[in-house]
C-alpha cells in the first residue's frame, strides 16, 4: 500500500489518529533529513497524537540542491513518512509520522519561505543544518563574513539563498510589522548550539542591517539543546524490506535506534509546544548534558571511525563488538573525556558510558563507518579537540585524543593499509589531503593547519603523543597501534 493521506487509516502500521488537516504551522524547520525526522518531528508527532500542539505543525524548508529529492518524496506522500526503530534482537518497530504538514524548496520560491517565517503563526524556526552549516571559522570562532554565499546574500538581501539570508529577511519584516521574534532553535550536534546560532544569525544580520541585529539580540531567543539518537543514512534496502515486512511502500523511510533523548533550554521568545509532555527534558542549563553527549558519544564515534576503517570494518557495530575497540573507547571516555565534564544532574555516567558501547554495537542499526568519517574537519574540532585542550590545561592525559587525530590524519591520506583508495568526504579534503600525504616526510604537516587545529601544534605533550601514534600507524598499522595504546594504559 502506498503511503499517503488517503491510505493512512488503512495502513497496517501505527500512524496518526489525529486529523492533519486541522494542524497549523507553528514551526519552520531548515534541514529536513534523517535526524530531524527521527527526532524533533517525532516528538511533535507525539504531542499531536496526544491531542496537543494543534498549532505547532512543521513546515520543512530545503535550501541545498540535494533537498529537491526530499521535497519530491514528501510531496508524493503528503508529508508522511515511516520511522522504523530497529531493536538489537532484529525487531522492527514502525510508525508513520504526520507532524510535517508542509514543505518548501527555497531556491524555487524564496519569497514564499520569507513570508512563511514572517507570518505571526510561525513561532519557532528550527535547524538541523549540520555542524558546518553555521559558517563559523574554527580558528577564530567568528562568523565567516567572506564566505561567497554569505557575500552574495549581503549584496542581494532581497533575493537570499542561504538560511541566514532567508531568516534575516523574514525577521526584518516581523520587526517592521510590529510582530514578536520567533525563537531560533538549533538541533545540531554543536557545543552551545544556541549560542553558535546566535552568533551566526546576528553576525549576518549586522552585515545587512545593524539595527535589525540589535533588535534580534534583544528579542530573539536561541535556546541551547542536547539531541541524541543514532540515525544512520537510509540505505536502498530499507524501503523494500519495509514493504516486504509490513506492506507499506514509502519512498524515503528513516531508521533509528530505540534510544532517544532531547534536553532543551526553556528559553523561548514566542511560546513553545508542551515539549515536556512528549518526553523532552526542559532545563535552565543544558551545558552539562551537551558536554556529556558531545564528548562521550560524538567524540567516541570519531575515536572509533578512522581506526575502524583502517582495520577493515565498514559498519559501526562490527567495530564496537570487537573487544579491542570497546576497551579503547571506554578508556578514552574514562581517562580523557570524563575529567572534562561537569556534574550531570540525574545521570549515572558509568551506566551512560556502558550504554553507549551497547548502542554502538546494535547490529540492526547498521550505521556505516563512512558516515562517521565524513566531514571530519567540522566534527573533530567541535567534539574531540576541546577535550584535548582542557586536559592540556589541567595536566590530564591527551594520549588517546592525540591518537584519534593521528588516525584521522592517516585516513586522510586517501589510501588504506592494503593500498586501496579511500573516498574522503570532507569540505576541506582538497587542503587536508595533500598535507596528510606529506606527513611521512613532515610528521606534523597535518597538525600545522591552524585553521583546523589552532595552536595544538605548539603543545609539546600533544605533538609527542600524536607523532608516536602516527609513526605506529605507518609502521605497524591500526590494530597494532590500538594494542600498543592498551599496553600504555596508565603510562
Amino acid at each position: 500500500m502506498d503511503l499517503g493521506e488517503n491510505t493512512l487509516t488503512a495502513l497496517p502500521v501505527p500512524g496518526p489518529t489525529y486529523s492533519r488537516r486541522d494542524i497549523g504551522v507553528g514551526i519552520v524547520h531548515f534541514g529536513v533529513g534523517g535526524f530531524h525526522r527521527a527526532h524533533q518531528a517525532m516528538y511533535v508527532d507525539r504531542l499531536l497524537e496526544g491531542g496537543d500542539a494543534r498549532n505547532w505543525g512543521i513546515c520543512g524548508v530545503g535550501v541545498m540542491p540535494g533537498d529537491r529529492r526530499m521535497r519530491h518524496a514528501l510531496a508524493a506522500q503528503d508529508g508522511l513518512y515511516t520511522l522504523i526503530l530497529r531493536h538489537p534482537d532484529g525487531t522492527w518497530e514502525p510508525r508513520v509520522i504526520g507532524s510535517i504538514v508542509d514543505y518548501r524548496y527555497a531556491p524555487e520560491d524564496p519569497e514564499a519561505v520569507i513570508e512563511l517565517i514572517a507570518a505571526p503563526t510561525t513561532r519557532i524556526v528550527s535547524l538541523t543544518v549540520t555542524e558546518g552549516g553555521y559558517n563559523i571559522r574554527h580558528d577564530t570562532g567568528e562568523f565567516d563574513v567572506d564566505d561567497p554565499a554569505v557575500r552574495r546574500d549581503v549584496e542581494h538581501p532581497d533575493a537570499p539563498t542561504t538560511v541566514f539570508g532567508l531568516v534575516t529577511a523574514a525577521l526584518g519584516r516581523r520587526r517592521e510589522r510590529g510582530l514578536p521574534s520567533p525563537t531560533i532553535m538549533s538541533c545540531d550536534n554543536i557545543e552551545g548550539n544556541g549560542t553558535v546560532a546566535r552568533r551566526a544569525f546576528t553576525s549576518f544580520a549586522a552585515l545587512v542591517d545593524p539595527g535589525l541585529a540589535d533588535w534580534m539580540r534583544e528579542h530573539t531567543r536561541f535556546p541551547n539543546s542536547m539531541v541524541d539518537r543514532i540515525t544512520p543514512v537510509t540505505t536502498d534496502d530499507i524501503a523494500p524490506e519495509l514493504d516486504a515486512r509490513f506492506g507499506v511502500r514509502d519512498r524515503w523511510p528513516v531508521v533509528a535506534e530505540p534510544f532517544t533523548s532531547w534536553v532543551l533550554e526553556d528559553d523561548f521568545s514566542c511560546g513553545r509546544p508542551a515539549f515536556d509532555e512528549a518526553g523532552v527534558q526542559l532545563v535552565d542549563d543544558v551545558a552539562p548534558y551537551e558536554l556529556m553527549k558531545l564528548r562521550l558519544l560524538n567524540a567516541s564515534h570519531q575515536a572509533l571511525a578512522y581506526f575502524a576503517h583502517l582495520c577493515g570494518y565498514r559498519y559501526v557495530h562490527e567495530a564496537a563488538q570487537d573487544p579491542l575497540f570497546a576497551e579503547f573507547l571506554l578508556e578514552y571516555m574514562d581517562a580523557e573525556a570524563t575529567p572534562t565534564l561537569r556534574p550531570v544532574p540525574g545521570i549515572d555516567l558509568a551506566q551512560y558510558k556502558r550504554t553507549l558501547i551497547e548502542r554502538f554495537a546494535n547490529p540492526e542499526i547498521r550505521d556505516t563507518v563512512a558516515r562517521l568519517c565524513a566531514e571530519s574537519s567540522d566534527r573533530i574540532p567541535k567534539w574531540l579537540l576541546p577535550v584535548a585542550r582542557e586536559n592540556l590545561a589541567t595536566g590530564g592525559s591527551v594520549r588517546l585524543a592525540a591518537a584519534v587525530v593521528a588516525s584521522w590524519a592517516r585516513y586522510a591520506e586517501g589510501t588504506d593499509e592494503a593500498g586501496e583508495p579511500i573516498e574522503v568526504v570532507d569540505r576541506l579534503a582538497g587542503t587536508l589531503g595533500p598535507l596528510a600525504r606529506s606527513q611521512r616526510q613532515n610528521p606534523t604537516a597535518f597538525l600545522e593547519n591552524r585553521s583546523v587545529f589552532g595552536d595544538l601544534v605548539d603543545e609539546p605533550r600533544f605533538v609527542d603523543a600524536y607523532r608516536w601514534a602516527l609513526d605506529s600507524l605507518h609502521r605497524d598499522g591500526a590494530r597494532a597501534t590500538l594494542e600498543a595504546l592498551r599496553s600504555k594504559v596508565g603510562s
